[in-house]
């Protein structure tokens, strides 16, 4: 069983900072991708920020030069620093690894989401 558990979700004001981290549980598989996707209410689930195994990173337009995603490949654990927040970043941020190989075939994995609410 492999699980994403997040955490570092919280209440910031406008231009605070947080860290969200995911780690990947269980045994015997393989991470390449790992990713940050956000939904607003009401909204679609959009792509925040990806990373590969080898470090190369993606990010929406929305928050580049204001967030940072980063992973620590022996800990399975992808990093999203989030600086000079917005009341519009406000959203459930899911953890996602498109590509995490288990049991013999490459799955799509979701984390459960952690709210992230910016005050204005």
């Amino acid at each position: 069983q492999v699980q994403l558990v997040e955490s570092g979700g919280g209440l910031v004001q406008a231009g605070g900072s947080l860290r969200l981290s995911c780690a990947a549980s269980g045994s015997a598989f393989s991470i390449n991708t790992m990713g940050w996707y956000r939904q607003a209410p009401g909204k679609q689930r959009d792509l925040v920020a990806v990373i590969t195994r080898g470090g190369i990173t993606n990010y929406a337009d929305t928050v580049k030069g204001r967030f940072t995603i980063s992973r620590d490949n022996a800990k399975k654990t992808v990093y999203l620093q989030m600086n000079s927040l917005k009341p519009e970043d406000t959203a459930v941020y899911y953890c996602n690894a498109p590509d995490l190989f288990y049991s013999g075939s490459y799955k799509n994995y979701w984390g459960q989401g952690t709210q992230v609410t910016v005050s204005s």
